[in-house]
């Protein structure tokens, strides 16, 4: 009976650990807010191009995958609580930096490379611990803290959007966001852990009733070096580049895509519709992530494939018939299609590969960012050339259908 009520302890403790997750990566979730956070600083410094802006992202996304990395390797060191301190002190700087510069180097060093480190901390000690507090449903609490992550950019860029005036207003309200990111992730710090030995010994119980294919043929708690040996991961980081690039090149052209289908739209209805992507995008995390345990790895991504097809042929549709309400439906799919990458991902680095080296193991896999982020230059590329967003559909068919084909691929030991 003392072992029934102290796992049931245990198991009512571990949300606790969760709901605290989702809080601090809903706040680290926002450098993903950049294409809002951006508007005020193209409209105050004109002289600027729209593409050494963009660049700030893309160095942002870069320095997010390489602090997850040092991150988990960090972890495995120190205690895990340090890395959360460090994250918050290099949020508090990356924003102040970028609330005071003027030039785009200034720009770069604080929210590209101080952000962007600070984000790729904090996501990855929150998904390194508190995973570890539920082996029994890796693919439902990764969806779920998947889930504060992606819906963080697009409610605080409201609130960020909405508070924010015109001329050099931007700089008051990224200092704001710094020293609010700053208590946030030092109040993750005080709470957030690592399950010790005797909560570990109590969860594994939970364990026992796993209903994933995939769990029995775990490779074993493999480290990095290890990992990126098997054709399996090889094959499966393709595949993730591939979806993952279609969501991205779906997302930074979803309003060009509005305004060539019904040109009439109004900014607000645009608006709207492209945050469909965003709030579908949160609801699949947490949809795919309860499929993973569920139906297990294979069945999972046959149905992310089917949605993903479902949502490009609907969009295409829209272009030819000119029919706005598809375009929103196909929005709607690719949003939930999106959110089932990140959390298959996460899943599967834990799944096949052990909980032990996790905190390496998954910022490696997340280095798929790198080439995926690559999807919308190419669709703004494609559009340049055909003036439509037709052939970037097209293309991305195309990615479907080998992304498709390589899953077929990954076998169990």
């Amino acid at each position: 009976r003392e072992d029934k009520e102290f796992l049931y302890m245990k198991q009512k403790n571990r949300w606790f650990h969760a709901a605290i997750g989702v809080f601090v990566l809903l706040f680290a979730g926002l450098i993903y807010a950049w294409s809002v956070l951006s508007r005020p600083i193209a409209a105050y410094f004109t002289d600027w191009t729209s593409a050494g802006l963009s660049l700030t992202f893309t160095i942002c996304m870069m320095f997010f995958c390489l602090g997850g990395f040092v991150s988990g390797i960090l972890s495995e060191k120190i205690n895990i609580k340090i890395n959360l301190v460090i994250s918050a002190f290099l949020f508090l700087g990356g924003f102040y930096i970028a609330s005071r510069m003027n030039s785009l180097s200034a720009l770069y060093l604080g929210y590209g490379v101080l952000a962007g480190t600070a984000s790729g901390f904090a996501y990855n000690t929150v998904m390194g611990s508190v995973t570890k507090f539920f082996p029994d449903k890796p693919g439902l609490i990764s969806g779920i803290l998947l889930m504060g992550f992606g819906i963080g950019s697009f409610l605080i860029g409201k609130v960020y959007q909405a508070y924010t005036g015109s001329g050099d207003a931007f700089r008051a309200s990224l200092l704001t966001m710094g020293v609010i990111l700053f208590i946030v992730v030092l109040i993750g710090a005080v709470f957030i852990r690592k399950p010790t030995e005797e909560e570990t010994n109590a969860l594994t119980f939970l364990d026992t009733d796993k209903k994933q294919e995939d769990s029995k043929a775990s490779y074993g708690d493999m480290k990095f070096g290890q990992m990126v040996k098997r054709s399996s991961f090889w094959l499966y980081f393709i595949w993730s580049v591939l979806l993952s690039a279609a969501g991205l090149a779906v997302i930074a052209q979803a309003s060009g895509m509005v305004t060539e289908v019904s040109p009439s739209q109004t900014a607000g209805v645009i608006s709207t519709a492209v945050g469909l992507i965003s709030v579908f995008n949160g609801v699949g995390r947490v949809i795919f992530g309860g499929m993973y345990d569920k139906i297990g790895r294979a069945k999972t991504m046959v149905v992310n494939e089917i949605l993903y097809f479902m949502a490009v042929i609907l969009m295409i549709c829209s272009i030819v018939t000119g029919s706005f309400v598809v375009l929103v439906i196909g929005f709607i799919i690719t949003g939930l299609a999106y959110g089932g990458v990140p959390t298959t991902n996460s899943a599967f680095v834990g799944d096949f590969y052990g909980k032990k080296n996790y905190s390496v193991n998954f910022p490696i896999m997340n280095m798929n960012l790198f080439a995926a982020s690559f999807g919308s230059t190419i669709a703004g590329l494609l559009y340049d050339k055909s003036g439509s967003y037709l052939s970037t559909l097209v293309v991305l068919l195309c990615a479907l259908v080998l992304g498709t084909v390589l899953a077929t691929k990954i076998k169990k030991p």
